[in-house]
C-alpha cells in the first residue's frame, strides 16, 4: 500500500473533496492528485448496489486505467421512514437532471406521503431519523491491496429547510450535538463531525496500523 512520499490519486473532479483529501494525506507526506489533474479517465459507472461497492468499484476501475494508488468514495442519505432511501441514489434520487432542490422536494414528498414523524427533544418537525454515510476504498494496483472503510453521522430530517450553507441535503439534516441543520455548521465544524471526516480517520487510522 501507498507510503510517505508516494502518490495518490482521489477518483474525483471536486476540487472541494480533493482540498479534504489533500488536507489530511498531506500530514503523512503523500501527494494528491485527482481526475483534474489526469488526462484519459472516462466518467466510471456506479453499478454498485451499496456505497462499499460502488467506492470500490471507482476506485479500482481508476486504479487499472492509471497504473496508480486510487482512492474514492461513495457517499449519501439514509432516511429510516424510508427504508433507507435514497440511499446510494441520493444524487440523483430526483430522476434525470436531479438538483439539490429537486431531490431534498422529492425527499420531503416522500416522507410526507409516508406519514412520517418521529418525536426528538430538541429537534424542530422530525420526520425521520437517519445518518449520512462515506464509504472510502483505496486500490493499489501494485500488489492488488484494498483498503475500504465507513464513516457516518447519526441525526434526523426536518420538515422543513434550515441553513444557507452547505449543499445535497444539508438543510434537511438536524444535527443534534449542535443544535442546528448541516447547512447552518461552519465549516470547521462540519468537518469535525461529518461522515467524509470520520471515514477518513479510520482509512489514516488503518493506515497506520
Amino acid at each position: 500500500m501507498i507510503e510517505r512520499g508516494g502518490t495518490l490519486v482521489i477518483a474525483t473532479r471536486n476540487g472541494g473533496k480533493t482540498k479534504e483529501f489533500r488536507e489530511a494525506f498531506g500530514a503523512l507526506g503523500i501527494e494528491v492528485k485527482d481526475l483534474r489533474e489526469i488526462d484519459g479517465v472516462p466518467d466510471i459507472e456506479e453499478t454498485g448496489t451499496t456505497f462499499a461497492d460502488n467506492a470500490f468499484i471507482k476506485a479500482k476501475a481508476v486504479a487499472d486505467i492509471i497504473k496508480l494508488p486510487v482512492l474514492a468514495d461513495d457517499s449519501g442519505l439514509c432516511v429510516d421512514a424510508l427504508d433507507g432511501a435514497p440511499g446510494v441514489y441520493s444524487a440523483r434520487y430526483s430522476g434525470e437532471g436531479a438538483t439539490d432542490a429537486k431531490n431534498n422536494t422529492k425527499l420531503l414528498r416522500e416522507l410526507t406521503a409516508a406519514g412520517a414523524s418521529v418525536r426528538a427533544d430538541g429537534v424542530p418537525d422530525a420526520h425521520s431519523t437517519a445518518r449520512f454515510v462515506c464509504a472510502l476504498a483505496m486500490y493499489d494496483p501494485a500488489d492488488d491491496s484494498l483498503v475500504q472503510v465507513e464513516g457516518t453521522i447519526e441525526g434526523f430530517i426536518l420538515g422543513e429547510p434550515r441553513g444557507e450553507d452547505g449543499f445535497g441535503y444539508d438543510p434537511l439534516f438536524w444535527v443534534p450535538v449542535h443544535g442546528k441543520s448541516m447547512a447552518e455548521l461552519t465549516v470547521a465544524e462540519k468537518n469535525a463531525i461529518s461522515h467524509r471526516g470520520n471515514a477518513i480517520k479510520k482509512l489514516i487510522a488503518r493506515l497506520q496500523s
